[in-house]
């Protein structure tokens, strides 16, 4: 029999309720089957109360205890354990956002590295584009030096087929590329490579085409120096093997020096600047060459027509004896025009005993020519002449049988046979 005063708290009375219940059921097998209900007897000094439990009442009861009880230690155990629970949560979400902030740091170190190789990128492509124009600018201004040098190579009769660029290279396609490069639209189209490599590609094909260029000019112009002085050089020989010595002298191919590698990164530039220099030293000296050339009587006075009488004894045509003719005749109509044999000053115009009207002409190295019988002076003493100038017209006048040129060369007053000057001017016809 359970009574409130053995009860000293209403836990107490609560657990040993759970206990009767359980006892109830353990003695009697299965729960709610007691034939007899409960009865309950509080006794309070002299008063004494009794309850009659009915079973479901005291199943709902124990049930209702047992729920209360579950709940309290669940809550008292979540209380305990809330702050480890927190705690460990925090510390996860913690974990979580330093893993995130240290893949964003990641992340954007690498994008750091990508801006930074593009920045790079574009900086080298800029400097080879900067190149790439001043070559391209080089090459148009060389135009200005080529021009001059080059009409002087074709009036001297030096062959050349120089590529001179006549325009600024077109240099839109390597624009584009350079363009679609910054902005990255280039695509690697299949090929597997890089915008940087085909803008790489571009910028090799581009070089390789201007140093093409630029070797052909510089060879060409080379060609040309060894040409001029080559033709210098001939007819040099030519006369000098004629007895006409001059004061210029063939080159010869003589070099030497120690060697010092050249430089593989030497600007092209300087070799071009240094081969203009050569090739208008080799004009200048061919130029030099040919005034002096043409100071010798070495040009036919009277071109296509026969010689009648050369240099050396013969019969006089007007006495018939044996005599010395100190010059060649030429065959000519009256009035034909005649040349000067070589550049010079007039030193005497007019009458002359048997040469008629005579036109002596003074050259260089102190040779004289002299063109007689002639029936009109285009000249005047003290005129200076050109080799193939008009100084008169084929005439009869003086000691002559007819209408015809007398020609003499002569040095220091000694007369000299005009035939291998004449020759030799043929020789060298085509150099001058």
């Amino acid at each position: 029999m359970l009574t409130l005063t053995e009860c000293n708290d209403f836990q107490l009375f609560i657990v040993k309720l759970v206990g009767i219940v359980a006892q109830a059921s353990g003695n009697h097998g299965i729960f709610g089957k007691r034939s007899e209900p409960h009865t309950i007897i509080i006794a309070q000094g002299d008063r004494i109360k009794h309850f009659t439990v009915k079973p479901w009442v005291m199943a709902t009861a124990g049930t209702v205890a047992f729920a209360f009880a579950a709940g309290y230690l669940m809550a008292t155990s979540y209380l305990v354990f809330r702050d480890d629970l927190i705690g460990a949560s925090i510390a996860r979400q913690a974990r979580m956002q330093h893993s995130y902030e240290d893949r964003i740091s990641a992340l954007r170190s690498q994008v750091d590295r990508i801006i930074s190789r593009q920045l790079l990128d574009q900086e080298l492509m800029e400097q080879k584009v900067a190149k790439l124009m001043d070559r391209q600018n080089a090459l148009f201004e060389r135009n200005s030096k080529l021009g001059p040098l080059l009409d002087r190579a074709d009036s001297a009769n030096v062959d050349d087929d120089t590529p001179v660029p006549t325009q600024r290279p077109d240099s839109t396609k390597s624009a584009s590329m350079i363009d679609n490069f910054k902005t990255g639209s280039i695509a690697a189209n299949g090929t597997g490579y890089k915008a940087a490599d085909l803008a790489d590609e571009a910028f090799m094909s581009i070089n390789g085409s201007l140093k093409a260029i630029e070797s052909k000019q510089i060879n060409r112009l080379q060609n040309l120096i060894v040409e001029a002085n080559d033709t210098g050089n001939k007819i040099v020989r030519t006369l000098e093997n004629a007895g006409l010595a001059m004061e210029a002298k063939p080159m010869t191919d003589g070099m030497g020096g120690p060697f010092i590698a050249a430089d593989p990164t030497a600007d092209l530039n300087e070799a071009f600047d240094q081969t203009v220099d050569q090739l208008d030293n080799a004009l200048s000296r061919l130029d030099s060459i040919r005034n002096e050339a043409t100071g010798f009587p070495i040009k036919t006075p009277l071109p296509g027509q026969q010689v009648t009488s050369s240099f050396g004894y013969r019969t006089d045509p007007l006495l018939g004896t044996k005599a010395f003719h100190s010059g060649m005749d030429f065959r000519g109509p009256t009035g034909l025009a005649v040349k000067a044999s070589a550049a010079g000053t007039v030193v005497h115009a007019g009458p002359s005993g048997g040469y008629g009207n005579l036109v002596e002409i003074k050259h260089t190295s102190g040779w004289t020519s002299r063109y007689g019988h002639l029936s009109k002076l285009n000249v005047v003493e003290g005129d200076t002449v050109y080799a193939g100038q008009t100084i008169g017209a084929v005439g009869s006048t003086g000691r002559s049988t007819g209408p015809h040129l007398h020609f003499e060369v002569r040095k220091e007053d000694t007369a000299h046979d005009p035939a291998p000057f004449l020759r030799t001017g043929r020789k060298v016809a085509d150099l001058l």
